[in-house]
């Protein structure tokens, strides 16, 4: 085999999600000679998949209680919107806010209405009880009876955050061909797109693969940390849609009964995309059974909309996690050092600031003698990934 480029930094990521962009962009800020690796496109893992909430806390809190998952991300809305402003430590102001705030709803149901209550008050700086005046559009209409709250959590749109980090530090990413990554004396070896083979000397690693974190971890001969994987079902509706939606339903559990997002495709036509319980239960339903149900459970939560020209589509996605027992989820974002390889996953895309900062304490503690920031090689540098709903492959039903 042909020796590849060497190629010497101070700290070498793999995956391009917004977790490991971040990291990115915090360790270039920090002085640090930074390369990221991706295998696809960047943001084509979870990223292009989230919903796009800045969690505060609100859906956490829903048994009456703050919990750890709540508090872990209390701070996330005021650390984004700073970022959105151009004030934080990374200027996000050319993403796309696509709301300012998330809203929970609560239906006529004594349960659902319990819930948001307890929510409101355990949580009260952070929600904010509408009016008929000052709701969505969509709660305005005569036969809705529930509640209503605005919560501190915007929504962003996940691929326009992906391009907001990557294009001023695009010089440092480098696409690679799946599979290509070995690992030898000390040196990682890949491909790149274009066939060009480079070797790589670095003092530390970053794993942000998310899924492929485990296999990445096997190559560099580590059988920990574990990784857990909890799969969703989603749903996608199109046409006729007038509105866009960004809510919880509550239902009086931990988990929302539907959580409602929404944007648009590339004709313009507004999306709405369904995760909350529904997501959770619907893997242990087929698509069509899925679809069945979404409709149900809107034309019960919002018997005034009119399903009669939507087309459906269902996503199975996988949440790639650090292994807990009982596959519990992780209530915040998980960072672990060996030797030279820093492990980590987000847990949530709202966490991934902190998660980057943690990664960044961990490399500024180990003093790292800096090598020399000359120029990287001229390489092929990754597209970006397309959201779900642009795939007109997807739109079966």
């Amino acid at each position: 085999m042909t020796a590849g480029t060497s190629v010497s930094v101070d700290v070498l990521i793999v995956g391009g999600g917004i977790a490991g962009l971040w990291t990115l962009a915090r360790l270039k800020q920090a002085g640090y000679k930074t390369v990221l690796l991706e295998a696809e496109s960047l943001g084509a893992g979870q990223t292009r998949f989230a919903q796009g909430i800045i969690h505060g806390g609100t859906k956490y809190a829903l048994t009456g209680k703050l919990t750890a998952s709540s508090e872990a991300v209390a701070d996330m809305p005021a650390l984004w919107r700073a970022c959105l402003n151009g004030k934080g430590v990374l200027d996000l102001s050319r993403a796309m806010l696509l709301s300012e705030a998330h809203y929970l709803w609560s239906t006529s149901s004594l349960t659902s209405r319990v819930s948001g209550f307890f929510a409101s008050k355990v949580m009260r700086a952070r929600t904010n009880e509408l009016d008929e005046k000052t709701s969505p559009a969509l709660f305005k209409h005569a036969d809705f009876k529930g509640q209503i709250y605005a919560l501190d959590e915007p929504v962003f749109d996940a691929m326009s955050v992906v391009q907001a980090i990557a294009e001023p530090v695009g010089k440092s990413i480098l696409a690679i061909k799946a599979d290509s990554i070995k690992y030898n004396n000390d040196r990682l070896s890949v491909k790149a797109q274009d066939d060009q083979r480079y070797e790589f000397d670095f003092k530390k690693i970053v794993l942000t693969a998310g899924q492929g974190n485990e296999k990445l971890l096997s190559e560099l001969g580590l059988r920990q940390p574990e990784m857990q994987l909890r799969p969703l079902k989603m749903v996608m509706l199109r046409g006729g849609l007038t509105e866009m939606v960004f809510a919880h339903c509550m239902a009086g559990s931990v988990n929302p009964r539907i959580t409602i997002t929404s944007n648009h495709d590339e004709k313009g036509e507004v999306v709405w995309y369904l995760g909350g319980q529904l997501a959770e239960d619907g893997i242990a339903r087929s698509d069509a059974e899925q679809v069945l149900q979404a409709k149900a459970e809107l034309a019960e939560l919002i018997p005034w909309l009119d399903q009669s020209k939507c087309q459906w589509a269902t996503l199975d996605i996988n949440r790639a996690e650090v292994k807990k027992p009982g596959t519990k989820r992780p209530d915040t974002f998980y960072v672990e050092q060996q030797g030279k390889v820093i492990t980590a996953w987000p847990t949530k895309m709202a966490l991934s600031p902190i998660m980057a900062e943690r990664i960044l304490e961990i490399i500024n503690n180990e003093k790292l003698s800096c090598v020399n920031d000359d120029e990287l090689p001229s390489w092929v540098h990754p597209e970006y990934a397309s959201l779900p709903w642009n795939e007109e492959s997807r739109w079966l039903m």
